[in-house]
């Protein structure tokens, strides 16, 4: 067992840091952009719900 975590520590196979670096950016860059959009659809939800609340009329509420 101590042998295998040795050889696991020393492995120098796999991803360099570059590859996890252009990973990161990716999904970092899929959370912005989910992100933007849902605030965005949240931020439109909100104000109608407002409107709705301060008109008191079910016209509003559509």
């Amino acid at each position: 067992m101590i042998k295998f975590f040795r050889d696991f520590i020393s492995d120098e196979t796999g991803a360099s840091a570059a590859e996890y670096a252009l990973i990161l950016a990716i999904v970092g860059t899929a959370i912005a952009g989910a992100a933007i959009t849902l605030g965005g659809s949240i931020s439109n939800a909100m104000t109608g719900a407002a409107s709705c609340i301060s008109t008191h009329t079910t016209a509003a509420c559509s």
